[in-house]
C-alpha cells in the first residue's frame, strides 16, 4: 500500500520529482515504511510464538491488523489532496483538524465532496479486504516446544527493534534522515503519511508556549517593543503583515556580491579563548582577533547546537520551545539567509563533519534554501573519523573546495564543526596534547589549530579578497551556575574577517542574532526582512542580548539581566563579568521589554510569521 501511493504520487509530481536523483527516494520510502510497520506489527510478532494456536488470539490480532491498515489507509487516501492544499505530506494539521470536526467535515462536503466519497469508499473497501486477508484459517503455524517459542521471541524483538530504529547508527531514523532535495515537498515523498503525522504529533512536545509559562502581553505591545528595541522605525507592506518586515539598508556597497562564510564552532565558549580573557588555548584565533572585526562581549541564544545555528543561519530568537531545526512548522518557508540570498543568485550549501539528520538539520536547512549539503557520508577518505564526524581539518577542506569551485557565483556556507565534543577525539601528530590526551583542552588546541591551518590557506586563495568570514561559537561546551542564568557560560567569540574588513575590538554587548544583519550589510545587501538583529556597522546598536536557559529567559541590557521564570515574577539584577550577579530594584520597562522578546519568537513561529512574502503558500 505504501509503495504504490507512492508511486501514484511520484507520478504526478513527475515533472518535481525528475529535477533530483530518484534513488534515494525510493530507498529512504523503504526504510521508513519498514519502520512504520515494524511499530504496527510489535505486538502480533511479539505474542505469536505464545499464543500462535489460540483462536481468541487470532481473532484479537486479526481486529488489530484491520486498524492498524485503517491507520495507513486514511492519512495515505488523502495525501494528494493535502499536497494540493498544503504542498506537503498530511502532518500536524491533519491532526490539528479533528480538533473541528463539524467546521472541518462542512469543509470537505462543501469544496471536496466527490474526492470525500470516492476516498471513504476506498477506505472501505480496502478495510473489507484487509480483514479477510488478515483473518485466514485458524491454524496453528508455530511449535509448543518451550525453547523454539524462547528463540522466536527474541528473533520478533530483533526484528521489530531493527525496523522500527531503521539503522545500526546510534541515532534512530527520523525524516531529516531521508530528506534528499532542496524541494522541501519532495522531501515528505520518502514518508509514508502515517509516519508524517505522527512524527509530526510527537514533536509537538518540543513546543512550548512562552505565553502560557510567563506573563502573557498583547500581541500588538509585543511587536512593538520588539521593533522599538530592534530600531524598526517602519515595517515594509506585505500580504501576510509580518510585524518586523522591513527595509534594511546596507552601510557599505560593492561592486561584485561577496561571499559570505559561516563557521559555526561546536562548544567554544570565552572561556578557552586567551583573547577574551580565557585559558590560553587559542594562538591561532588571538591573532585573527588583531586582523578582524572581534567581538569581545557577544553572547549565545542558548545551550544547544541547533539553538547557535537558528541564531545565526535566520537570526531568529530563542524561545522557551525547541529551536525551530527541530519543530514541524518551520520545515519550509521559514527564512534563513539562504532563502534571501538565494533570489540574489548565491550558492547556498550546508558543510558538516557529522550526520546530518542529527537534530533535523538536514530537513530544515534543505527545505530553507541551502540547495548543497555535505555530511558525513560526503567525505572520501578523511584524515580521522571519529564518534561525531571527520574531523574538523576534514571540514575545512571541503569548505575550501566549495568555495574554490565556480569563483564567479557568489555563495553562502554555513560550515559546523564536531571535534570539540565529548570524547574529544582528534588526529594524533597537529597539537603536543597537555596531560589527558582526550581532554576538552587538547581538543580546543586542535580547532584552534585547524583554523590557523584554514586561514591560512585562505589568505593565498583568489576567493580571499571577495570573502566575508564569520567565526563564531554556537555555545559554550558546559553551561552551568548557581545562578538563574550563568552569563559568565553564554559568553562566546565572534570574529568576521576577510577581505576588505578592518581591525576593530568592539566592546559593545551583542548577541547572535545580530552576525547575520551586520554580515548582510558588510557584503553590501540591501534587502526586506523579518531579522530583529542589529546592524552593528551602524552607531547606537548593540548593547543587548538574550538567552534561553532551560526555563528561565534572560535578557542583558546594558549590565542589567532581567530572568523570566515559569509562572514566578521578574527577578532583574546588575551583572559584573565574570560572575558577580546584584539584585536592584525592579524596573518595569526592562521587565516588559524581556517578556515582548520571550514571547515574540512563539507568535512569529506560530503564525507562520518568520518568512519571506513571496515564499509562502497560505496554509489555511
Amino acid at each position: 500500500m505504501f509503495n504504490l501511493s507512492r508511486l501514484g504520487l511520484v507520478l504526478w509530481q513527475w515533472q518535481r520529482v525528475r529535477q533530483h536523483r530518484i534513488l534515494p527516494l525510493w530507498i529512504g520510502g523503504l526504510r521508513i515504511d519498514l519502520a512504520t510497520i515494524g511499530k504496527l506489527i510489535a505486538p502480533s510478532l511479539l505474542f505469536a510464538p505464545w499464543f500462535d494456536a489460540n483462536e481468541t488470539a487470532q481473532m484479537i490480532n486479526a481486529i488489530w491488523l484491520c486498524i492498524a491498515s485503517l491507520f495507513i489507509l486514511i492519512p495515505e487516501v488523502s495525501s494528494a489532496q493535502f499536497i494540493m492544499e498544503y504542498d506537503t505530506r498530511p502532518n500536524r494539521l491533519f491532526v490539528d483538524y479533528l480538533k473541528h470536526p463539524q467546521e472541518v467535515m462542512g469543509m470537505l462536503w462543501k469544496g471536496f465532496k466527490a474526492i470525500l466519497i470516492i476516498g471513504s469508499l476506498a477506505v472501505v473497501l480496502l478495510m473489507w479486504g484487509a480483514f479477510y486477508l488478515f483473518k485466514g484459517p485458524v491454524v496453528a503455524l508455530g511449535s509448543d516446544v518451550i525453547w523454539w517459542q524462547i528463540v522466536q521471541f527474541f528473533v520478533g524483538v530483533a526484528l521489530t527493534v531493527l525496523m522500527i530504529r531503521g539503522t545500526l547508527q546510534h541515532r534512530p531514523i527520523n525524516p531529516s534522515t531521508v530528506a534528499y532535495c532542496g524541494d522541501s515537498m519532495l522531501n515528505t515523498l520518502p514518508l509514508n503519511s502515517l509516519y508524517s503525522v505522527y512524527y509530526a504529533v510527537y514533536s509537538i512536545k518540543n513546543e512550548r508556549s512562552a505565553k502560557d509559562a510567563y506573563e502573557n502581553m498583547p500581541e500588538e505591545q509585543v511587536y512593538a517593543l520588539v521593533n522599538e528595541a530592534a530600531g524598526i522605525v517602519q515595517v515594509v507592506d506585505n500580504a501576510l503583515n509580518i510585524p518586523s518586515f522591513h527595509q534594511q539598508v546596507a552601510s557599505k556597497s560593492s561592486t561584485k556580491s561577496k561571499n559570505i562564510v559561516l563557521i559555526v564552532q561546536e562548544s567554544l565558549g570565552a572561556q578557552y579563548i586567551g583573547g577574551l580573557g580565557g585559558q590560553n588555548l587559542s594562538p591561532n584565533f588571538d591573532r585573527l582577533m588583531q586582523e578582524g572585526w572581534a567581538f569581545k562581549k557577544c553572547y549565545a541564544t542558548g545551550t544547544r547546537s541547533v539553538r547557535g545555528l537558528e541564531a545565526v543561519s535566520s537570526g531568529f530568537a530563542p524561545t522557551l520551545s525547541d529551536a525551530v531545526v527541530r519543530l514541524t512548522k518551520s520545515q519550509s518557508r521559514f527564512f534563513t539567509l539562504a532563502q534571501l540570498l538565494n533570489q540574489r543568485g548565491y550558492r547556498s550549501s550546508f558543510i558538516y563533519g557529522g550526520e546530518s539528520h542529527f537534530d533535523n538539520m538536514r530537513s530544515y536547512f534543505l527545505g530553507n534554501g541551502f540547495n548543497e549539503l555535505y555530511d558525513r557520508e560526503s567525505f572520501t577518505n578523511p584524515v580521522f573519523e571519529g564518534t561525531w564526524g571527520v574531523s574538523d581539518e576534514d571540514m575545512f577542506a571541503k569548505l575550501h573546495e566549495v568555495l574554490m569551485d565556480d569563483l564567479e557565483t557568489p555563495k553562502l556556507s554555513l560550515a559546523f564543526t564536531v571535534t570539540n565534543h565529548t570524547p574529544w577525539e582528534y588526529p594524533s601528530g597537529r597539537i603536543t596534547p597537555v596531560g589527558e590526551p582526550a581532554s576538552v583542552e587538547n581538543s580546543v588546541r586542535y580547532v584552534d589549530w585547524c583554523i590557523g591551518q584554514f586561514f591560512e590557506k585562505a589568505k593565498k586563495s583568489p576567493y580571499w579578497d571577495n570573502t566575508l568570514f564569520l567565526i563564531v561559537a554556537d555555545h559554550d561546551s558546559r553551561v552551568w551556575g548557581q545562578t538563574l542564568v550563568p552569563l559568565k557560560h553564554f559568553h562566546i567569540p565572534a570574529l568576521i574577517l576577510g577581505g576588505g574588513v578592518e581591525p576593530n575590538m568592539d566592546e559593545r554587548i551583542i548577541s547572535q542574532l545580530d552576525l547575520p544583519v551586520t554580515l548582510l550589510s558588510l557584503a553590501g545587501v540591501s534587502a526586506n526582512h523579518p531579522m530583529i538583529g542589529h546592524d552593528l556597522t551602524k552607531a547606537g546598536t548593540g548593547g543587548r542580548a538574550m538567552m534561553q536557559y532551560n526555563d528561565n529567559y534572560g535578557y542583558l541590557q546594558g549590565d542589567v539581566l532581567t530572568v523570566l521564570q515559569p509562572k514566578l515574577p521578574a527577578t532583574q539584577m546588575r551583572y559584573t563579568a565574570p560572575e558577580s550577579y546584584e539584585p536592584i530594584p525592579a524596573d518595569e520597562h526592562l521587565q516588559r521589554l524581556a517578556r515582548a522578546h520571550a514571547i515574540w519568537p512563539t507568535l512569529m513561529y506560530e503564525k507562520g510569521l518568520y518568512t519571506l512574502p513571496e515564499l509562502h503558500i497560505k496554509k489555511g
